[in-house]
């Protein structure tokens, strides 16, 4: 295995998204497993469609208790969805697959979607919005899949807290900076929040339309029949409606990669008005692909071997650590043609993205019964959107602070991607 005394956990957070990079150095260009060492355990760090494979097979890999406490609690919550195992992960991720996956919600959704979008980008022509294309897809993302989820409040009081959730996803990769310490009491505020929103679907006080995330959670029961605790089923609750908050980086990516494509815009916008809505575009859908699987995220995810695991003729011990390289298996050469290339050509006509089993930007293996989001349709829609929106000609994306650091987890490009009329007259660079 890997020299004892080197551990790589330091290098995540001094590298970022570089890290596996320097692991794959270890070993020969087209392996699909490395040694390392976290938190001085030892590990293999795995990659591509075998990886993908050997990780979300939970005969041999285990979640529970592998995500380091500080990023599962700030992140996801305590006791969430993300580190139970087996039965009683399949159990809990049923109410999600009920709630976000099926067809008939993500419909539900899109005339939301188009809504919060077409209000952003009107803004954006009439030049009475100066936001980036990151804090417009917080406010518009948020408001919709708040609304979707069936929660109270005003667009405001759901652009505030969409704000707050957002805050959560920038900080809980960067425990050494003040973001962190944002991040957490965002958490705190949004637990509190989510836990009187059970607290009163339950008490009658509130009433909650079923099908919606809101209901399902108030009344969801474990596997023994009894309900969740009110702070557990807001935790979940969060974890229905915060991902597509975090569909935001991906926004701001999109806007990068829009301003560099003056082709795709045009084949985008010319889409969106053939069809005449901003949702549901096939050309747009095929860009957010593209953009989900080149723009880092999260870079890894870590598990237990249960048992001696082997691949690509290296073994890690029971009780080592399994780390699945997510970037790296979305451009894995073994995978993917030129992945060094951005073009959602590739993804033209594909239907079942499922299928693909190095294409893991939400995880990888079965919705029902792995560890794959089952809000990823509802992010693709609302990234699609986004892509729509900031294709139309009224608008243009300046090319100023597009620059991404790769260090920093998780990342986006630094002005969030900023969004003018296309007419707006020039200012000041410095403003």
């Amino acid at each position: 295995m890997s020299n004892p005394l080197r551990d790589d956990s330091v290098s995540i957070l001094t590298r970022g998204y570089d890290f596996g990079a320097r692991i794959w150095r270890r070993v020969r260009p087209d392996a699909r497993s490395a040694p390392m060492r976290l938190l001085g355990d030892e590990a293999l760090f795995v990659r591509g469609a075998e990886g993908v494979d050997l990780f979300y097979d939970e005969r041999r890999i285990a979640r529970h208790g592998a995500m380091p406490a500080i990023v599962q609690e700030t992140l996801f919550g305590h006791g969430s969805v993300h580190s139970l195992d087996r039965d009683e992960h399949r159990h809990r991720k049923a109410t999600f697959v009920d709630v976000a996956y099926e067809d008939a919600q993500v419909a539900r959704l899109l005339p939301m979607l188009a809504r919060e979008w077409q209000t952003e980008l009107d803004a954006w022509a009439d030049g009475t919005s100066r936001r980036s294309a990151y804090d417009a897809a917080v406010g518009a993302l948020g408001r919709s899949i708040m609304r979707w989820a069936g929660l109270p409040g005003t667009p405001a009081a759901k652009t505030r807290w969409s704000a707050r959730l957002a805050q959560i996803v920038d900080g809980f990769g960067a425990p050494y900076s003040p973001a962190f310490l944002f991040a957490w009491l965002n958490r705190n505020w949004s637990d509190r929040h989510a836990q009187r929103l059970i607290e009163a679907v339950r008490s009658g006080a509130l009433a909650a339309e079923d099908g919606t995330a809101l209901h399902e959670w108030a009344w969801h029961r474990d596997r023994d029949g009894e309900l969740l605790p009110p702070g557990l089923a807001g935790v979940e609750l969060q974890n229905s409606i915060r991902p597509m908050v975090a569909v935001a980086r991906f926004v701001a990516f999109a806007a990068k990669e829009l301003h560099e494509r003056p082709e795709w815009r045009a084949r985008i916008a010319s889409e969106t008005a053939e069809r005449g809505e901003l949702v549901g575009g096939p050309i747009a859908t095929a860009f957010a692909q593209e953009i989900r699987r080149t723009a880092p995220f999260v870079p890894m995810l870590p598990g237990w071997a249960i048992d001696d695991v082997e691949l690509d003729g290296r073994r890690v011990p029971a009780g080592g650590r399994v780390v699945l390289d997510i970037l790296g298996t979305n451009t894995d050469e073994d995978s993917w043609e030129r992945p060094e290339e951005f073009d959602p050509e590739r993804f033209i006509g594909v239907d079942d993205y499922e299928a693909l089993r190095a294409f893991i930007p939400h995880g990888g293996a079965g919705v029902s019964t792995g560890h794959r989001c089952p809000g990823e349709k509802l992010a693709i829609a609302g990234l699609a959107a986004g892509i729509a929106a900031m294709s139309d000609p009224r608008v243009t994306i300046l090319g100023s602070g597009l620059g991404v650091s790769r260090r920093r987890l998780p990342t986006k490009p630094a002005s969030g991607g900023r969004v003018r009329a296309a007419d707006a007259p020039a200012r000041c660079p410095f403003h």
